[in-house]
């Protein structure tokens, strides 16, 4: 793989003073390769001699339909890179996405049509939209460039890069150690990401630090086509409101970015207070200066329930907008800190006499008898603000009355009896 090499008479060179401080707010928080900060601050000022922006590119597979604040960490800094005037090219992985990217897995992904692909993709755009400024935005799907390819020209691009380099790769050690399969298709993800590069003329390539290999990929294949190599920038993993594995849907701990307002505020309160900074620097729009603030607050004492809502209402906000952000601090301190019960909530009509677990599950606060037998036994459900044991409770219809059922803190059903 890439050595990342200098070249020292660009080392050499006095930068500008303006050029250096841009390469240090773009790359704040982020690993730069190579050199840093100044590796990118070298490329800016090739990039603007040269009289055109940096194209910084970013390569996203739409394997699913739903995008989380982790994902939100890389698409923020992209937004950055606009706000300073440069030219963002969103790869859509059209034919990338039907072999699936190995990294941090321990299993072949299993393989999308184009189809599914492509119906994830608009869903994406619609999300991706609620950051980036789509219309500056240079949006292009890498069907265009790989689809046509022809068995030659796979194996001329494949005789560029050696199985040494590939097997490099720490998903494909792991798993040849522990003597799990690796499908032949899987290793010609990384050198199809790195085409990309290529076939865009990147500058700067973006992405989670487990992308590394796949970058720098990218930039071992670019002097083979006579361009430049790309700047890799690698921003760091966020966990999810577990506070130990990364953010994803598959471990269910993830803030969604079209999450309902109320959702998504409660979701935030549940992150670990250590992980409060992290999430003010990579999620927020919040200024280093605020973030210092809110840093210089914890350390002196202050209650992180504090620090919490501040974020909580800030990520509702930057989503949502300021109303939702005002609701859902409402709602939640409503329910949460005076322990009141909301005014609006779903209402279901009880027809029949049923025990309190069936219940659960015909309202649609359980997804099955186990899972409300299980809320019940661990004390999350009450009515009318007192805990129930017992799953077998009967509860019966009386004409005109109700009662309020709450699961875990901020699921409510009014039971019309």
């Amino acid at each position: 793989m890439d050595a990342i090499k200098t070249d020292s008479k660009k080392s050499e060179e006095k930068l500008p003073e303006a050029i250096i401080e841009e390469a240090r707010e773009l790359g704040r928080g982020a690993e730069i390769l190579p050199d840093g900060y100044m590796g990118l601050a070298r490329k800016l000022y090739e990039v603007k001699k040269a009289g055109r922006k940096l194209r910084v590119k970013l390569g996203v597979d739409p394997t699913s339909t739903d995008l989380h604040l982790g994902h939100s960490v890389v698409f923020r800094k992209l937004r950055l890179f606009q706000d300073f005037g440069h030219q963002i090219v969103l790869i859509i992985g059209g034919f990338t996405a039907q072999i699936g990217d190995p990294s941090g897995r321990n299993a072949t992904r299993p393989q999308l049509t184009s189809e599914q692909v492509k119906e994830n993709a608009r869903t994406y755009l619609d999300q991706m939209g609620l950051i980036l400024d789509i219309e500056k935005t240079e949006t292009r799907n890498n069907e265009e460039w790989l689809a046509p390819m022809n068995l030659n020209d796979i194996l001329k691009l494949a005789g560029k890069v050696t199985v040494q380099q590939l097997l490099a790769k720490e998903a494909f050690g792991e798993r040849m150690e522990n003597q799990q399969p690796i499908s032949f298709h899987e290793l010609f993800y990384p050198i199809l990401q790195g085409y990309d590069s290529v076939a865009i003329e990147a500058d700067v390539e973006l992405g989670g630090t487990d992308q590394r290999f796949n970058i720098l990929q990218g930039r071992e294949l670019q002097p083979h086509y006579n361009l430049d190599q790309q700047v890799a920038f690698l921003l760091p993993l966020i966990e999810g409101t577990d506070g130990a594995k990364k953010m994803s849907k598959t471990y269910d701990n993830f803030i969604g970015l079209s999450e309902p307002p109320s959702d998504m505020f409660g979701k935030c309160m549940r992150i670990p207070d250590e992980l409060i900074i992290k999430y003010f620097e990579l999620t927020t729009t919040l200024s280093g200066a605020e973030v210092d603030e809110i840093k210089d607050f914890l350390q002196s004492g202050g209650n992180p329930k504090e620090a919490k809502a501040r974020l909580a209402k800030q990520i509702v906000l930057q989503y949502h907008g300021k109303d939702a952000a005002d609701d859902a601090l409402t709602e939640w301190d409503t329910i949460h800190s005076k322990r009141q019960i909301p005014d609006d909530m779903p209402e279901y009509k009880l027809t029949e006499e049923k025990p309190l677990f069936r219940l659960l599950v015909d309202a649609e606060l359980a997804s099955g008898s186990g899972q409300a037998k299980r809320l019940i036994a661990d004390g999350g459900v009450r009515i009318d603000g007192d805990q129930v044991k017992d799953p077998n409770q009967s509860i019966k219809p009386s004409q005109g009355d109700s009662l309020v059922l709450q699961v875990g803190r901020r699921r409510f059903i009014r039971i019309n009896l």
